[in-house]
C-alpha cells in the first residue's frame, strides 16, 4: 500500500534525493577521473617521426618489453611508458634536483628548495645540453617527445594533479639530466655536513684523539685487494685524556639515531670459473629510501645496435631517463652500490668587510658572482633567492664564516648520458671504460661477462686528488685548495679476474692499498656487511643464479652478536640486584634469541638498543653542538664507523675518558637503562619489544603525509621485516633492497628478480603493487617479463 506523505515532508525528501544525486554524480565523476589517468595498455598510437612500428608487450605484472628497429623509437616510446605510467615520480625528481618543489606543492618546500637552488642544477643542466652531441641530444629529445605524447593522452591528468590542483608541466630536455642530479642528492647529499662535523670535531680534539675517533679502516673491513685493511696508521694507544665534550650524554631519543648509516647497497659477483654454465653471476641489491611508486621501473629493449647485432637489455630504468641503469644485455651485466668516496670540499674563505661580494681564494681575491634565483610557489609570490659563486664553487655561510664548496656534482661532466653505452657493451673491459666516463654519482659498477670474467671499477667522475688534496676536513683559508681538475678514466682503480673468482662491495672501504687514496673517505661503512657477502660468496663454491641470489637474503646477526655478548657479560648477578626490569633484559637476551635480526627475536632488538645507548652516553652531547652548524650533522654523520669506537673504549677502558664521576661499567649500564626506559614507555612490557615490531615496513605516497586520509589506498601492507644494517639483508621502515638481482649475461632466463611496490604508481591500476608481496618474502621471482597479457603498437604517420 503506498504511503502519502504529508506535503511538508515533500521538500525535504526532495533535498535528501538531490543530494544522494549529487554524491552519486561526484563520487561518479570521481571515478570516472581516476581511471581516465590509466596507462593505455592496448591498441595502436600514430607517431610522427617514428622510424618503424614499436611494439610493447606487457605481462602480467606489468612489466614491458618494448621492440623496435631503432634505439630513438625505443627512447620515445620508453618516455611514452613513463609518462603514463610515473609522471608524478618524475616530476617530483627534477623538482627536487632544481629547488622547484614549492612551485608544485606550496611554501613548505621553500626550505628544501633553498637548499637545493643553491646548486643551480636548472642552469647547469641547460649547459649541459649544448655541450652534447646531436646523436645525444636526439635521445634526450625523442624522450621527452614520448613523454609529453604519454601524459597527452591521458583521459585527464595524473590523480596526483587533481588531488593539488594544478596541472602538470610539459617534460623538457634537460629535466633528464635533472634526474641524475637529484640521484646525486640522494647519494651525496651526506657529504657537506659531514665534513662540517669532523671540521668542528678536528678544532675541538688533537691529532691523537682523533685518531681514536675517526679511524679511517675497521677489523671488519673486507677490501677487495687484500685479506684486511693494515691497521698500522692506528694509534697504539688511547690517549690519556679525552676532548672535552666527550661523553655528555644527550637527550636524543634513541629510536632517532637508528636507521641512519644504512643507505647504500651490495653487490657482487661470481667468475665463470665458479659457475655450473661458465658465465659469470652477477647480484645487485642497491639500498634507497622506499616510498610508492617505487623508484625502479622495469623494462626490456629490443633492438639492433649500430653494427646490426640484436641487442636485448633487461633490468631496471629509472623514470625520467631513457636507458637501462642496472641490468643485463646478453653479453654483459652490471651493477651498482655507492662508493662513499671523499668527493667534495669545503674550503673556508676570508671575506672582504668592505665589499660582501669579494673572498679570499688562495692566495688571491676573486669578486664573487651574484645570481638572483626566483623561487616559485604555489598560491604565493615567488621568492627571491641569492647565490654566490666563486671558482672554487657557490659560497655557504655556516656559523658566521664561508666556504666554497666545491662537490663534483658541479664540475663539467658531472652528469652526461654516458651510461645509456653500457646497453651495447660487449664485454667487461669495454663495460669498465664505459662506466669510467659515465656521468653519474660515483658508484662501485661490478660487472661479469658471457665469457665469465668479473671484475670492481668505479663508474662516475672522480676528483683528480694528489697526496696532499685528500682531505675529509674543510681546508682553512691559507691551506692548499683542494682538488683541481678530474681524474682521467684511465687512472681509475679497477680490479679484473681475481683468484678466488669473486667480486664485492657493500659500501665500505674498497681497497687496502694505495690505490684507496684515488677515491678518499666519503663515510665509508664499518665492513661487517662486506666481510659477510664475501665469506658468504666464499662458501658457495661452485653455484648458480640462486645460490648467488641468497647471499643477499642472510640475515645473520653477526656483528650484532658481539654486542649481546657484551651485554650478557655486564648484566652479571651484580648488575640485575635488585634491578627486575635489567633482569628481564637480561632473561630476554637469552631467551629471545636465534642469531638472527628476526621478526621475533626480542634479544636482536635489545643488543641493537643496548649499542645505540652506548651512542646516546658517549655523544649525544656533541651532537647537539654539530646540529647547530647544519641539520643533520652529527657524530655518526662524522664517523659511520662509530661502533668500532665504542667498542674499543669498553676493551681498554682509558679513565681519561670517563664521563665524570662514573665508571665504565655505569656508563654500560646507563645505555641498558635508557634502552629499557624507552621501550617500555606508556606501559610497555619488554618482552613485546620484538625486532619485527621496530622493523615494520609501511611504504606511502608523497601525498598521504599531506592527506593521511589517502594512506589506505596509497600504501603498502604493513609488514614486520627481517633484515638490519651491517648484514646482507638490509631493511628498515621505509627503506631497504631496491631491488634484487642475481642474473647471468645470455642466460637471462634463469636470471631472478623481486623489487618493492609495482610498475604503475596508480592505486586504481592492477600493476600497482604487483610483484611487491614476492619482495617482502624474498622469493626468487623470474629475471624476465612473464607471457604477454597487453599488446601496444606505435606506428610511423
Amino acid at each position: 500500500m503506498a504511503i502519502n506523505l504529508p506535503s511538508p515532508w515533500r521538500w525535504p525528501r526532495r533535498i535528501l534525493m538531490g543530494l544522494v544525486g549529487l554524491l552519486f554524480a561526484l563520487t561518479a565523476g570521481l571515478w570516472m577521473f581516476l581511471r581516465g589517468s590509466l596507462p593505455q595498455l592496448e591498441g595502436e598510437v600514430t607517431v610522427a617521426g617514428l622510424a618503424a612500428p614499436v611494439r610493447v608487450t606487457r605481462d602480467a605484472q606489468g612489466v614491458p618489453v618494448l621492440e623496435g628497429k631503432d634505439r630513438l623509437d625505443l627512447a620515445y616510446a620508453t618516455g611514452y611508458l613513463h609518462a603514463q605510467d610515473r609522471f608524478f615520480q618524475m616530476d617530483l625528481l627534477r623538482r627536487v634536483a632544481a629547488g622547484e618543489l614549492s612551485g608544485l606543492v606550496g611554501a613548505a618546500a621553500l626550505d628544501t628548495d633553498r637548499g637545493h637552488r643553491f646548486h643551480r642544477f636548472r642552469a647547469r643542466a641547460e649547459s649541459v645540453l649544448k655541450t652534447l652531441a646531436p646523436a645525444e641530444l636526439a635521445v634526450l629529445e625523442r624522450y621527452a617527445s614520448g613523454v609529453n605524447a604519454g601524459l597527452a593522452a591521458l583521459s585527464s591528468r595524473p590523480f596526483e594533479y587533481g588531488l593539488l590542483m594544478t596541472a602538470p608541466e610539459p617534460w623538457r630536455p634537460a629535466d633528464t639530466l635533472l634526474v641524475v642530479w637529484a640521484m646525486y642528492f640522494d647519494l651525496q647529499g651526506n657529504l657537506e655536513r659531514r665534513e662540517l662535523a669532523r671540521g668542528w670535531l678536528k678544532e675541538h680534539a688533537t691529532p691523537e684523539q682523533l685518531a681514536v675517533l675517526l679511524p679511517d679502516a675497521t677489523r671488519f673491513d673486507a677490501p677487495l685487494d687484500a685479506a684486511e685493511v693494515s691497521a698500522t696508521g692506528a694509534p697504539t694507544a688511547v690517549p690519556a685524556q679525552a676532548p672535552e665534550w666527550f661523553g655528555k650524554a644527550g637527550d636524543t631519543k634513541l629510536a632517532a639515531l637508528e636507521f641512519r648509516t644504512s643507505v647504500g647497497s651490495n653487490n657482487w659477483a661470481v667468475a665463470g670459473s665458479r659457475t655450473r654454465h661458465g658465465s659469470a653471476i652477477v647480484a645487485d641489491d642497491m639500498h634507497l629510501g622506499i616510498r610508492l611508486p617505487h623508484i625502479w621501473y622495469r623494462a626490456v629493449l629490443q633492438y639492433p645496435d649500430a653494427a646490426g647485432k640484436q641487442r636485448r637489455v633487461a633490468g631496471v630504468t629509472l623514470p625520467g631517463a631513457p636507458f637501462v641503469v642496472v641490468g643485463s644485455n646478453g653479453r654483459v651485466a652490471w651493477g651498482f652500490t655507492n662508493s662513499y668516496g671523499d668527493y667534495l670540499d669545503l674550503i673556508e674563505l676570508e671575506r672582504d668587510k668592505s665589499n660582501p661580494l669579494r673572498f679570499k681564494t688562495g692566495a688571491d681575491w676573486e669578486t664573487a658572482v651574484e645570481t638572483v634565483e626566483l623561487l616559485g610557489v604555489k598560491g604565493g609570490e615567488a621568492v627571491p633567492f641569492k647565490v654566490l659563486e666563486t671558482s672554487l664553487g657557490p659560497v655557504r655561510e655556516v656559523g658566521g664564516r664561508f666556504y666554497a664548496v666545491r662537490w663534483i656534482a658541479h664540475q663539467p661532466g658531472a652528469v652526461n648520458i654516458n651510461l645509456g653505452k653500457l646497453e651495447d657493451a660487449d664485454d667487461l673491459v669495454a663495460a669498465q671504460a664505459i662506466a669510467n666516463t659515465a656521468g653519474m654519482p660515483a658508484q662501485n659498477m661490478v660487472a661479469g661477462d658471457s665469457a665469465g670474467r668479473v671484475g670492481w671499477t668505479i663508474a662516475g667522475p672522480l676528483p683528480g686528488r694528489s697526496a696532499q688534496a685528500a682531505a675529509s676536513f674543510p681546508f682553512t683559508v691559507d691551506a692548499p685548495l683542494g682538488w683541481q681538475g678530474q681524474m682521467a678514466p684511465a687512472d681509475y682503480p679497477r680490479v679484473l679476474d681475481p683468484q678466488d673468482g669473486q667480486v664485492w662491495t657493500a659500501n665500505s672501504r674498497q681497497l687496502a692499498g694505495a690505490e684507496y687514496a684515488k677515491l678518499g673517505d666519503g663515510g665509508a661503512d664499518l665492513g661487517a656487511r662486506a666481510r659477510q657477502i664475501r665469506d658468504n660468496l666464499t662458501a658457495l663454491g661452485t653455484t648458480d643464479e640462486k645460490g648467488v641470489y641468497g647471499v643477499g637474503l642472510d640475515d645473520r646477526a653477526l656483528f650484532i652478536g658481539e654486542w649481546r655478548d657484551r651485554a650478557l657479560k655486564l648484566l652479571d648477578d651484580t648488575a640485575v640486584a635488585g634491578k627486575p626490569e635489567r633482569a628481564e633484559f637480561r632473561r630476554l637476551l637469552n631467551e629471545s634469541w636465534d642469531g638472527r635480526a628476526s621478526v621475533s627475536s626480542v634479544g636482536y632488538r635489545l643488543s641493537r638498543q643496548y649499542m645505540y645507548g652506548l651512542y646516546a652516553e658517549l655523544f649525544g652531547g656533541v651532537d647537539a653542538e654539530l646540529g647547530k652548524l647544519m641539520e643533520k650533522a652529527d657524530f655518526d654523520s662524522a664517523n659511520p664507523r662509530w661502533p668500532v669506537v665504542v667498542a674499543r673504549l669498553l676493551d681498554e677502558q682509558p679513565a681519561g675518558w670517563l664521563p665524570a664521576g662514573r665508571d665504565w661499567k655505569a656508563v654500560q649500564l646507563a645505555a641498558v637503562d635508557r634502552a629499557i626506559t624507552e621501550l617500555t614507555e606508556n606501559g610497555a612490557q619488554l618482552s613485546s619489544a620484538t625486532w619485527g615490531a621496530r622493523n615494520t615496513s609501511r611504504f606511502i605516497h608523497p601525498l598521504v603525509r599531506a592527506v593521511p586520509a589517502l594512506q589506505p589506498w596509497l600504501s603498502t601492507p604493513a609488514v614486520p621485516q627481517a633484515g638490519d644494517e651491517n648484514m646482507p639483508r638490509v631493511s628498515g621502515p621505509d627503506f631497504g633492497q631496491s631491488e634484487r638481482m642475481s642474473v647471468s649475461p645470455g642466460k637471462e632466463e634463469q636470471g631472478i628478480f623481486n623489487m618493492p611496490g609495482g610498475q604503475s604508481g596508480h592505486p586504481l591500476s592492477s600493476y600497482f603493487l604487483a610483484g611487491h608481496e614476492a619482495w617482502v618474502k624474498g622469493e626468487p621471482t623470474p629475471f624476465l617479463p612473464g607471457p604477454a597479457v597487453h599488446t601496444l603498437t606505435f606506428k610511423p604517420l
